[in-house]
């Protein structure tokens, strides 16, 4: 499975008419966040794939397009946060948001409230393991794990929670975003246990195996 993933960017050379030369053979498009949904709604008519994706911390509600339109979430794309599904024979489970550095900000999480987003997740994991043998496959976030790819400042500091979801669940893939990248040598894959953590910021192609 060919996956298109993205976050905290528009590309010009992806909000465009040649989107379909430029990016064949896509079979998934992922969200990590922070990406207005008249460009993920874009995508998903102009590639003809399937959308999952998450809100980031500045993906707020209702967006308003060029058009007149009024947006509450991307049509045709599947919100993954707080839930699992099955796509492809592939089991994905979504994580929006960042860590709260604004009280009472909309999706922004202290630890212990990103613990009880966790734990929505749980009935749908469970289920996973009794009717596939695993939890999860891929699990797609906005933000990193505490350590990994986050930075010290208040707004990009990753979720410790995320740390022991991980080693419990096992996930072969981490997806996320916020982190933006700005230099060639930065770091954007880590393997932390059996995931593989990868930021896609701006964009990143995964060809993934079942």
């Amino acid at each position: 499975m060919n996956i298109l993933a993205l976050s905290d960017r528009v590309l010009d050379w992806v909000y465009s008419t040649q989107v379909r030369e430029n990016y064949p053979n896509v079979d998934l498009i992922i969200g990590c966040g922070d990406l207005p949904f008249y460009y993920l709604d874009f995508l998903v008519s102009a590639l003809d794939k399937p959308l999952v994706y998450v809100c980031g911390n500045h993906d707020q509600t209702p967006q308003y397009t060029a058009d007149g339109r009024t947006l509450t979430h991307v049509q045709g794309g599947l919100d993954l946060h707080g839930m699992t599904a099955v796509i492809h024979d592939t089991l994905f489970a979504g994580l929006e948001g960042s860590i709260r550095y604004r009280p009472g900000a909309r999706l922004m999480y202290d630890e212990a409230e990103m613990r009880f987003q966790i734990s929505r997740l749980l009935p749908g994991l469970l289920r996973n393991r009794v009717m596939y043998g695993r939890f999860l496959d891929i699990l797609v976030a906005h933000s990193p794990p505490f350590g990994i790819h986050d930075r010290p400042d208040p707004a990009h500091t990753g979720f410790k929670a995320f740390l022991p979801f991980l080693r419990i669940f096992k996930p072969r893939y981490m997806l996320h975003g916020h982190i933006h990248l700005y230099r060639q040598d930065a770091i954007r894959q880590t393997q932390f246990e059996q995931t593989t953590i990868i930021n896609v910021y701006p964009l990143y192609k995964l060809a993934y195996k079942a």
